[in-house]
């Protein structure tokens, strides 16, 4: 059988570092949202039996490993691995849409992907919240990318709550040429003293309220405030400049997004960016996540 999976891109509308813990993780609080940016993710298990391995990994995109290293390789694992079943070889073709490195999940997106593929390639029956146990122990933002949405995450990232649907928008992505570190990022913050308040609990009453503006003129990263890249700033204000209602970096970044009224204002800001940038993109939120199509 062969599957194809849309798997969305997702956004933080906010990202608070609670604490460290005794483990060397982080605790946080964030409200993530998926996007209508998406990678398509194609599962097999019609295998050539010449093939010398478990996974095999096609890419459109150089730079993107097609080795055990990916995400969706190790996703694959635990898929079996929980499932009980012997491993198989399967082919999983990425269709790459979303950039890499940008804090939007493109690699835990493809991983989501590739379990609910196995699941229906398989014919498991697992329910979403077995499903995000697969995930959790594969990556972070995995479960996120299954559930998609608009979620508050919690603990390491992998506790959900349900959050309504974000009104209405429009958003555009920019992923400049600069890469954030995200061990260094928790380093700048855990040197930092705790602001003592969580702006995710803003955010979200703002979100159930349905206050687009609200959470718009809210929207925080605490990477972003620790490690003050000029690039970010630059990308914010420019978005500003052309009528975004809010922005913001997303996860350990660098992509940055803007919250738009509608289409024509976020077109219009893209317009005017596009001698600076090349990666821009527009999208939607959407209350989805992973999609057999």
């Amino acid at each position: 059988m062969k599957l194809t999976v849309l798997a969305p891109a997702k956004i933080n509308l906010s990202l608070d570092i609670v604490c460290k813990r005794p483990d060397g993780y982080h605790d946080v609080a964030m409200v993530m949202q998926t996007v209508s940016l998406y990678d398509t993710v194609t599962v097999s298990d019609e295998v050539d039996e010449s093939f010398d391995g478990d996974f095999l990994v096609t890419c459109d995109k150089e730079g993107i490993p097609t080795d055990s290293s990916n995400i969706v390789c190790k996703a694959a694992v635990a898929f079996f691995k929980y499932c009980d079943i012997a491993q198989k070889k399967i082919s999983i073709d990425i269709k790459k849409n979303i950039p890499s490195q940008a804090g939007l999940a493109g690699g835990s997106t493809d991983g989501a992907a590739v379990i609910m593929a196995l699941n229906r390639i398989f014919d498991q029956k697992l329910t979403l919240e077995q499903m995000c146990e697969i995930g959790q122990s594969v990556g972070a933002d995995v479960p996120f990318c299954i559930v998609g949405g608009t979620q508050l995450a919690t603990g390491t990232g992998t506790t959900m709550s349900k959050l309504p649907a974000l009104t209405k928008c429009d958003i555009l992505i920019c992923k400049p040429d600069v890469n954030v570190s995200t061990a260094k990022a928790y380093e700048l913050s855990d040197s930092k003293p705790s602001k003592g308040f969580l702006v995710t609990d803003e955010i979200v009453k703002f979100v159930c309220k349905r206050n687009l503006r609200g959470v718009a003129q809210c929207l925080y990263n605490e990477f972003e405030a620790v490690m003050q890249i000029p690039e970010i700033s630059s990308i914010k204000g420019a978005m500003l400049k052309n009528k975004a209602l809010g922005a913001c970096m997303s996860g350990s970044g660098s992509a940055v997004f803007g919250i738009f009224l509608n289409e024509k204002k976020a077109a219009k800001c893209k317009d005017a960016m596009s001698e600076s940038f090349e990666k821009l993109y527009l999208c939607k939120p959407i209350t989805h996540g992973c999609k057999i199509v």
